[in-house]
This record gives C-alpha cells, sequence and structure tokens, in this order.
C-alpha cells in the first residue's frame, strides 16, 4: 500500500502596519547609546509639525553635542527608515509631521 504524504497546514502571520512600525520603532532606539533619537520622536509627538531647524534649536538647549547637519540626518533617517513622518515642502524647507496613524504606536514604544 502506497504511503500518503501528511498534509501539513502552514499558518502565515500577517503583521498589520502598526506592528512593523512599532519593530523599527524598537531597533531604532535600540542603536542610541545618547538618548537622542528618543528625545526626537518625544518632540515629533508633541511638537505637531517641525522644522530640521525647529529640532536642532531645541536640542541646543539640551545636553545633546549636535550639529544641524547631523540633525538633518537623523531626521532624514526617521523618515526614509521608520516611515512615520508626513512631509509638507513648502519654499525651501521641509515641515514634518508625525503621521496620525502612528502616534499611538510611538507612545506605547516611547512609554515601554
Amino acid at each position: 500500500m502506497p504511503k500518503i504524504p501528511s498534509l501539513k497546514k502552514e499558518v502565515l502571520v500577517l503583521e498589520t502596519i502598526e506592528e512593523r512600525v512599532k519593530e523599527r520603532v524598537i531597533k531604532y532606539l535600540g542603536r542610541d547609546g545618547t538618548g537622542i533619537r528618543k528625545e526626537m520622536l518625544k518632540m515629533s509627538l508633541d511638537a505637531g509639525t517641525f522644522t530640521t531647524g525647529d529640532v536642532f534649536e531645541s536640542l541646543k538647549k539640551t545636553d545633546f553635542e549636535i550639529n544641524y547637519k547631523g540633525v538633518s540626518a537623523m531626521v532624514g533617517l526617521m523618515n526614509m527608515r521608520l516611515g512615520i513622518l508626513s512631509i509638507n515642502v513648502t519654499g525651501n524647507r521641509n515641515i514634518y509631521s508625525l503621521k496620525d496613524d502612528y502616534k499611538d504606536v510611538v507612545r506605547f514604544v516611547l512609554e515601554n
């Protein structure tokens, strides 16, 4: 009698976009040796809209050693790698805001 192969059902786990964003934010903060990334995420939650200059001026008031170019790179990284920012290009500057869909995710990660 021939052997009948067993049928294995594979369960595909589909992650929600929010779960993927949460993982990306956790990894992003995991590489934050100074706490500056966490501070930037807090500011993005509190600010509503902001420019790179706004972030730079705010961080200048702290103990972080920063320069404008570095802040610009971090804001760009948050936008490109995390995908949590909206950009409104007006004139010669970008105005950023944290996407409404991800505010709760970012808040959760920061609080936990």
